[in-house]
């Protein structure tokens, strides 16, 4: 990605990762309201696959309940400048920061007015507005406070893990996030939620998948409006990154048989098309995934 000239985002905080537990919470106040929200490695919705990538990182799933409700101490956030950030944390606030223009013109367009989240970075445990923030949990996006939570860490296991290199899964994964910031914004995320209360398990989960699905999308739709952006090579890694964080990927990497009633963000296949799709049409009234669903 050409980032050089893109200017970092302003919006954004440091936790100093004292925490980890769920500050008093426990099991009502922290893991109660955040399994609905954050799935496996990306987004907001997904807790099996979230307990596999746990298992395969050979994590304790039971460390989600912050000790069995222990409370912890609470987490500070800070701002500090950008000069004392990491050079992947100064990559991340560009993305961000090119987010927040190309969203805020299409606003713009609409008569609307962009109201961007925040991004916050942690280092293995944090606190996040939606319960605890872990590592294992992968970048997510909490609606309750409207902000983005990353341990850049995992962007490394991208790489390694995944085999996913390259500075474009980083955009990808960031404009994925802000997919749900804008489906939390605009009404959708709600409109989903209070479908899925009504809907089967198995329902719920396809529910969940096209909000996953609409939200790369998006992320597509970000890198098509930033005509500046994309080099040669940018396209195959974010097609070779959509491909390593498919359910039926992520599963059959876990060892397991893909269940399909139990993807939450959708296969492969799918979340390359629809990643393409926002690439190749710039325009997020393309990325309708719900269309007959409800």
């Amino acid at each position: 990605m050409r980032l050089d000239d893109e200017q970092e985002s302003s919006h954004y905080e440091v936790q100093d990762g004292r925490g980890g537990g769920f500050g008093g919470g426990g099991l009502g106040g922290g893991l109660g309201m955040l399994l609905p929200l954050i799935g496996s490695r990306f987004g907001c919705g997904g807790i099996v696959v979230v307990l596999i990538i746990m298992m395969v990182l050979g994590m304790n799933p039971l460390s989600l309940v912050g000790g069995g409700g222990q409370q912890q101490a609470p987490v500070q956030s800070e701002r500090p400048s950008t000069n004392e950030l990491t050079d992947v944390q100064r990559v991340s606030l560009k993305v961000l920061g090119s987010t927040e223009r190309r969203w805020a013109d299409i606003f713009k367009a609409e008569g609307q007015q962009y109201p961007p989240p925040t991004l916050v970075f942690y280092s293995q445990n944090g606190q996040s507005g939606c319960g605890a923030a872990q590592s294992a949990m992968g970048p997510f996006y909490c609606p309750a406070d409207q902000r983005i939570y990353l341990d850049t860490d995992f962007f490394r296991e991208m790489e390694t893990r995944f085999d996913a290199p390259g500075d474009f899964p980083i955009g990808y994964i960031i404009a994925h996030e802000v997919g749900h910031h804008i489906q939390t914004i605009t009404g959708e995320a709600d409109r989903i939620r209070k479908a899925q209360r009504s809907a089967s398990e198995a329902d719920g989960n396809a529910l969940q998948v096209k909000m996953e699905l609409q939200a790369d999308c998006y992320a597509g739709v970000w890198a098509a409006r930033d005509t500046n952006l994309m080099e040669p090579g940018d396209l195959e890694e974010g097609m070779r990154a959509a491909e390593a964080i498919g359910d039926d990927t992520l599963q059959k990497a876990a060892g397991r048989r893909p269940v399909p009633e139990s993807f939450t963000h959708g296969t492969s296949a799918e979340r390359m098309t629809w990643l393409r799709k926002g690439l190749a049409t710039g325009d997020p009234a393309q990325c309708d995934t719900f269309k007959g669903a409800i």
